[in-house]
């Protein structure tokens, strides 16, 4: 089951899990993997998990910078467990390529990738890149240094564009094993009121006391891939008095429909998914992909 964040996928996909004996649900999930980052993820709750058997969440602390590979690893690992239906419940189209298609990810280059994230300016880095490789510019936001940093560090050691790297990213053809792909659909405006609910929601159960905590546990700060979790630096900027509270909001929100708008991109790009669209309330989806999820 895929969705942008905020749809509703994660009550739908439980809805699912229970009504089907034996289904097990892995989240495809490139934040929750990340142990105390739990109301900014939108992690599965305790009871929740204790209902249904979860896979693909709290494996490493936020310290690390788990990789697409470190993923696929555990997913291998995890499903190899599941006696009934593994159910994958995906936001991050990256990680879900990875695990049906077996993408040929690069390799690493530390000292390559230091030196590139040693530059200060962020733009002049996506202007470089977009230079090189302007299908992977695209791809990319501007800002996000991360995915930028990478892309140039591949192409600088392996000749090649980034954007050609992957196999299974430009195709999609037979998966690994049988599979089953669906996505939910909700229009604009009733996502971005859903954003909106989310982000108060957040705050409500103590997103910043979140933040605060893991300020305290790890002060040497998140690695680089935790974080760009959204939501968490606008928190860490309000715990420090620097943001109040209402620019935190918006701006988490803001961030929040942009990365929607992006996986609801990658997503459209596969043929083999359905999409499952409501009006308003993801739950009236319940019977048709309930469908989907029977043997």
């Amino acid at each position: 089951m895929l969705a942008p964040t905020a749809s509703g996928k994660s009550d739908v996909a439980m809805a699912a899990a229970q009504a089907v004996a034996g289904t097990e649900i892995v989240a495809v999930d490139a934040m929750q993997v990340y142990r105390g980052m739990d109301i900014g993820t939108a992690k599965p709750t305790p009871a929740d998990q204790a209902a249904v058997r979860h896979h693909g969440i709290d494996l490493v602390a936020p310290t690390v910078d788990f990789a697409v590979t470190d993923y696929v690893a555990a997913y291998d690992e995890a499903v190899a467990t599941i006696a009934g239906r593994p159910l994958l419940v995906a936001g991050t189209g990256l990680y879900l390529a990875a695990v049906l298609d077996r993408l040929e990810v690069p390799g690493q280059w530390p000292e390559v990738r230091h030196r590139l994230d040693a530059e200060p300016d962020v733009a002049a880095l996506w202007a470089r890149l977009d230079a090189a490789d302007p299908v992977a510019a695209g791809r990319i936001e501007p800002g996000n240094r991360r995915r930028i940093v990478r892309a140039l560090e591949v192409i600088e050691l392996t000749g090649r564009p980034f954007s050609a790297t992957g196999v299974g990213l430009g195709h999609h053809g037979a998966t690994m094993f049988p599979v089953r792909l669906f996505a939910v659909w909700l229009p604009g405006e009733v996502l971005t009121a859903r954003i909106a609910a989310r982000v108060d929601e957040m705050y409500a159960a103590g997103l910043v006391d979140e933040a605060k905590a893991l300020a305290h546990r790890y002060p040497t700060g998140l690695s680089r891939t935790a974080g760009q979790a959204i939501g968490y630096r606008e928190a860490f900027a309000v715990a420090a008095g620097v943001v109040d509270q209402d620019a935190a909001r918006a701006a988490t929100a803001l961030r929040t429909r942009q990365f929607g708008r992006r996986q609801v991109r990658w997503f459209r790009r596969d043929p083999r998914i359905t999409w499952f669209g409501a009006a308003r309330n993801p739950a009236d989806l319940g019977p048709a992909l309930l469908e989907c999820c029977r043997p």
